[in-house]
């Protein structure tokens, strides 16, 4: 697929900065310099984001946009652990991450992606791989009529519109699942769609009928992926499942969808000895007054998303402070906190003002090991809660 050249020049040139090799692409006529730099980039890339790939020699890398877009080992991984059975299509094959993974738990596997380019790079790496892939180039709205049942279907619809601009919405989507989700349940048992993390989970369970399970994954407590599950039947309404994945550990938190809807909890305006934050996956699900059952704690409002207690609990999923102590937004407070510290990590919850407006009131530099959480209690009372790491 690639010359000589060009791949003796992308191994000697690897970890070189791609815009300075552009420059000086008159020094190697011999070179595709544009595919040297694509190559080059994306093994940057996915050195990070996909490692198991990265240290395969002879992959061939997509453009930046469909690296960006693309899985990450890690989520991919996880999509992979939900299914299982005789037959996967993937619609939207794109780079081919979701489908090299999730292949694995199946008989057979077909990739479908319009993109000819996209399709090239597929059929190389999966033969690369030793994945027996069926890679097809076509409109997925247009294979999908004709395709044999399926066991699983996945597609990741594409979230930008026809002048390039990101969209969000499942109907903005192409393709748009609204419109295909009976067609797509009548091919296939169960369907996987994946979606943008900035999408109304509350909208789209309303827009789509056959949503049984909603999956908000995150990494590193950014939230990465939202996954709905379509078809087949959990006995007890729509499931969701949180998973966080950070480090060499993984934070997970499951519930029925009417179970936090008929949740309740207790407020206060008292801080306890340790402080609660809920991790990315459990804010996007819109998982705040059950938490505080699952693991005895109280909230500090009700529009705080933060919990309290005298005892530590360990596991919950997300960070745990210990509480040094609380401060009010007296002239005479502020001037003593600003005068015992000299950096911190601010945040602000359930407040009116930004971190860096608070920043610069307290004259505080950016970090250290201090976390300063300016909130709204119970009693509708202002304080920082100055607290450490437990």
């Amino acid at each position: 697929m690639i010359d000589e050249h060009t791949l003796a020049f992308i191994r000697e040139h690897t970890g070189d900065d791609v815009r300075q090799l552009a420059l000086q692409a008159a020094r190697y006529p011999l070179v595709d310099m544009r595919v040297a730099a694509t190559q080059i980039e994306g093994r940057r890339l996915a050195a990070a984001k996909l490692p198991a790939w990265a240290a395969t020699d002879g992959v061939m890398y997509p453009v930046r946009l469909s690296m960006e877009q693309c899985s990450s080992e890690a989520t991919a991984r996880y999509k992979a652990s939900l299914v299982g059975g005789s037959r996967l299509a993937d619609l939207t094959g794109g780079f081919g991450i979701d489908c090299s993974y999730m292949s694995e738990r199946f008989d057979e596997a077909t990739y479908i992606e319009r993109n000819e380019e996209l399709c090239r790079i597929a059929r190389h790496n999966f033969g690369l791989l030793g994945l027996p892939i069926r890679v097809v180039n076509g409109n997925s709205a247009e294979v999908l009529p004709s395709m044999p049942v399926q066991d699983w279907i996945f597609l990741d619809p594409a979230r930008r519109d026809g002048v390039g601009n990101k969209v969000v919405a499942l109907s903005d989507c192409e393709p748009d699942v609204c419109q295909l989700e009976k067609l797509l349940l009548q091919k296939a048992v169960r369907v996987m769609v994946k979606c943008s993390p900035m999408l109304d989970i509350s909208l789209a369970i309303s827009q789509l009928t056959s949503v049984r399970e909603v999956h908000v994954v995150s990494v590193g407590n950014e939230c990465k992926e939202l996954l709905l599950i379509l078809g087949g039947t959990t006995g007890h309404g729509i499931e969701v499942r949180t998973v966080n994945f950070h480090g060499s550990g993984v934070q997970t938190f499951d519930y029925a969808l009417e179970e936090e809807q008929a949740a309740s909890c207790s407020y206060t305006s008292t801080v306890g000895r340790y402080l609660y934050e809920p991790n990315s996956s459990m804010m996007k699900a819109g998982c705040f007054r059950l938490p505080a059952g699952r693991y005895g704690l109280q909230k500090l409002h009700r529009n705080t998303h933060l919990y309290t207690s005298d005892t530590l609990v360990p596991d919950f999923p997300g960070r745990v402070f210990e509480v040094k102590n609380i401060d009010g937004f007296g002239k005479n407070e502020l001037k003593l906190l600003s005068s015992e510290l000299k950096k911190a990590n601010i945040a602000v919850r359930n407040f009116p003002e930004r971190p860096e407006a608070l920043r610069k009131r307290l004259k505080l530099a950016d970090g250290g090991d201090v976390y300063l959480f300016a909130t709204t209690l119970a009693d509708e009372k202002r304080v920082i809660i100055r607290c450490v790491k437990a």
